[in-house]
């Protein structure tokens, strides 16, 4: 199955890996997260995350502790942290 830009339609898109910016969800402060897996479309020029990415960021933010980040992780450094919680309970989405 061939993927389009969700911003121009365009199928000249590639994955890639960038810094993203994302404010925790108390609101406290917000984190650099680079290596980030992207896409980049060659038509419009837009990078962005998809879908199961931002959530999959999103619900680790939730069950994590927050505290012990810096101001910088890598996005596999996100995911391996310890959980507090089994899942994202404020999740109801699934």
């Amino acid at each position: 199955m061939e993927e389009n830009c969700l911003w121009c339609n365009s199928n000249k898109i590639s994955r890639d890996t960038t810094k993203v910016y994302w404010e925790l969800p108390d609101g406290t402060k917000a984190i650099e997260i680079s290596e980030t897996p992207s896409i980049f479309c060659h038509n419009c020029h837009m990078v962005y995350q998809s879908e199961d990415i931002v959530k999959e960021i999103e619900n680790q933010l939730f069950i994590i502790n927050t505290r012990l980040l810096g101001k910088t992780v890598t996005y596999q450094e996100l995911m391996n942290m310890p959980k507090l919680l089994k899942r994202n309970y404020f999740d109801f989405s699934s």
